[in-house]
């Protein structure tokens, strides 16, 4: 069973819910089988968005193209789309295999297709010794599984999910998201998927769009708005922990472009600005914590505050005249609470971004 693979086409959008504009003159193209995942802190209107492509949300300007064909207006049915929910909604008295066909039942869909959507959705995910149990009878990682399949047997040209792990453990979430990649690249089906986990979404997505306040802030592949964040909002938001962020001012010297500030002078020749920086222009540094490198040896130091155990890494802040700075050592890093260490950062890896716009130099 192969989906069909249809592209989204988004042009300035806009949504209002009463007197509030939730999306505005919004644009997005989803490109024929990609998983693009909308990603952005509660609130921001990736929802929302997902429900207005869905046909759930009426639109108060702009267009919404699926395959090609103007949806804007179209019934749900219509649409060509499987959307499945935060909650697993199954009914209650129906077992898994009636739970799977009920959508096909009520569309008249003949027995023998029923039938073999059925079965292979079944086998995809791993549900075959389950169709004959009742919800009550599943654990939360196989109720979602089912809610999953209802919509693989729709065999859909766009499938939509809405934030459909944030209801299980950590330990399903992560089975479950491992269930979704694999169930993309076997069906090759067109994917928007919401969530507010950055770990989801860096995972899962061929593309991601980062939202915020109803406006689409970066949209990229995962590698690329993680290394490349095009403002402070997304820098911040994306890792764990953040980007670290000192501000200072960019001055000429000798040749050289430096950053700095009181306590640190950096030569930033080498980075690629979008435009030439003002002298003495405001800015702000970011450096991911990867590329703070900890050693006794170094010239800059910091006094260690904090040392948090990540398994196969750890997390060291250190106090850096006044500022904490976090850096993500190998478990086999030696440093201890108020230690005095030495620690460089990887000038060929940062972000400068213009102060106080927060846009990326």
């Amino acid at each position: 069973m192969s989906a069909v693979m249809s592209n989204v086409s988004i042009r300035d959008l806009e949504i209002q819910l009463g007197s509030n504009t939730i999306i505005e003159s919004l644009d997005l193209e989803v490109e024929p089988g990609e998983f693009l995942v909308l990603l952005g802190p509660s609130g921001c209107g990736k929802s929302t968005l997902l429900h207005s492509i869905a046909g759930l949300i009426d639109v108060s300007g702009g267009s919404i193209e699926i395959g090609g064909q103007d949806m804007t207006w179209a019934d749900p049915k219509d649409r060509g789309i499987a959307l499945v929910f935060q909650s697993y909604a199954l009914y209650p008295t129906m077992n898994v295999e009636r739970n799977l066909s009920f959508g096909l039942r009520i569309a008249g869909t003949p027995k023998a297709e029923i039938e073999r959507r059925v079965t292979r959705a079944s086998e995809m995910l791993q549900l075959g010794p389950l169709l004959k149990r009742r919800p009550a009878q599943l654990s939360g990682g196989q109720r979602q599984r089912v809610a999953i399949g209802r919509a693989i047997v729709r065999e859909a040209d766009v499938f939509l999910f809405d934030e459909p792990l944030s209801n299980l453990d950590a330990k399903l979430r992560t089975e479950l998201r491992r269930e979704l990649k694999q169930l993309h690249k076997r069906l090759g089906a067109t994917m928007i998927y919401v969530t507010h986990d950055q770990v989801e979404a860096m995972t899962l997505a061929t593309r991601m769009a980062v939202m915020r306040g109803g406006v689409i802030q970066q949209i990229g592949t995962p590698a690329e708005v993680y290394a490349h964040p095009n403002n402070l909002f997304v820098a911040t938001f994306l890792g764990s922990p953040g980007m670290n962020l000192l501000k200072g001012t960019l001055q000429r010297e000798a040749g050289t472009l430096r950053f700095r500030n009181n306590h640190i002078d950096l030569d930033v020749s080498a980075y690629p600005f979008r435009q030439a920086p003002l002298e003495n222009q405001p800015c702000v540094l970011g450096v991911r914590p990867e590329d703070v490198l900890i050693d006794p040896s170094f010239q800059r130091r910091g006094t260690v505050s904090l040392v948090e155990p990540m398994g196969n890494h750890r997390v060291i802040w250190l106090d850096y005249h006044g500022a904490q700075i976090a850096s993500i050592a190998q478990d086999s890093a030696t440093a201890a609470v108020d230690e005095i260490t030495g620690f460089s950062i990887d000038s060929k890896r940062i972000s400068l971004f213009d102060e106080p716009a927060g846009d990326r130099l």
